[in-house]
């Protein structure tokens, strides 16, 4: 099942807020990447959390992942030449 399917949207900036954190990004790196508080990604978070109905960053990950949220292009063990 999509996650359309299921009625699962995540707007633009959740988008971009699960996909710095997913590469490694401090709640405060991301906010200041994107210019915002700290806070606002933590409550970014929580809403990504809520819709997921996840408790973390990477369940979170997992599950947008899952359901086609974002892609996710695996770079683990990639060798640069």
């Amino acid at each position: 099942m999509s996650s359309a399917e299921k009625g699962i949207r995540l707007t633009k900036r959740q988008i971009e807020v699960l996909t710095l954190i997913a590469q490694g990004y401090s709640n405060k790196e991301a906010a200041d990447l994107l210019r915002v508080s700290k806070r606002t990604i933590e409550c970014h978070l929580a809403n990504i959390y809520d819709k997921l109905q996840v408790n973390n960053r990477t369940q979170a990950f997992r599950a947008a992942t899952h359901l086609g949220l974002f892609p996710f292009e695996p770079t683990f063990g990639a060798v640069s030449i």
